[in-house]
């Protein structure tokens, strides 16, 4: 398989934006509170699937769990595209910035001159991405995991470390973790690292943005609190700080 091709579908984003700047010109501060609400009436819950390219079939091949953990097993990392690198990005965005494509799963933090570092990155399976407009709360090195009640009430296996997980390899948050906030509020959601690292490039999570432990330590030292995410994703289920 090539390492180094790799695609998914897109396609509300531009619309999203358009809207949003009609919206604004037309109503102003209240623009905010219609758009959420029209997106989360009109944008349907689905998350879109990875797609990797076989250079010797010469066409494009579903990057599903079962396919993600035989790679990661023959080549001991994920595939090439899902490698942090620095990319041209062109963005309005200020340098420092984080933006992330949930779609293509990469993250970006943005850097000067219209360049970006790129991170490969694990999204919210179906039913679980998200979209909108956060910040960094707060950092945390080997931080301690405590599922939050809806994943205890679900999940028998997260209910046993309802009082919290201590940090280590295998705490499902890594090596590091960005806390989101909105308004000043934890969002429950998190940038972090993971103890499955074949499961960069996947709709995996239940709505954390998950990094290979490396990538998570190399933008931990970058990011500051404060620092504004912008989050992107087709189809997702909620919308934060919109």
């Amino acid at each position: 398989m090539d390492q180094g091709q790799f695609g998914s579908h897109r396609g509300v984003v531009e619309v999203i934006v358009k809207v949003s700047k009609m919206l604004k010109t037309l109503l102003g501060g209240r623009s905010k509170w219609v758009l959420a609400a029209l997106l989360a009436f009109v944008v349907p819950a689905f998350a879109i699937e990875t797609l990797i390219y076989d250079a010797q079939k010469g066409k494009w091949l579903k990057y599903d769990q079962r396919t993600a953990i035989k790679f990661y097993r023959k080549h001991g990392q994920a595939p090439g595209d899902f490698q942090r690198k620095i990319v041209t990005f062109r963005t309005a965005e200020e340098p420092g910035t984080i933006i992330i494509d949930g779609d293509k799963h990469y993250l970006y933090y943005v850097l000067p001159d219209f360049k970006a570092i790129r991170y490969g990155i694990g999204v919210g399976k179906d039913g679980f991405g998200w979209a909108g407009i956060v910040e960094v709360g707060r950092k945390a090195e080997w931080p301690t995991w405590t599922p939050p009640a809806e994943m205890v009430a679900r999940d028998p296996n997260a209910a046993k470390w309802k009082n919290g997980m201590p940090g280590g390899p295998e705490n499902p948050l890594g090596a590091r973790a960005l806390y989101l906030y909105v308004n000043g509020q934890d969002s429950i959601y998190r940038i972090h690292g993971t103890h499955q690292p074949w499961s960069i490039g996947l709709n995996i999570s239940s709505g954390c943005i998950r990094m290979v432990n490396d990538d998570v330590v190399d933008l931990y030292d970058r990011v500051k609190v404060g620092t504004r995410v912008i989050v992107l994703m087709q189809g997702a289920a909620l919308y934060k700080g919109v």
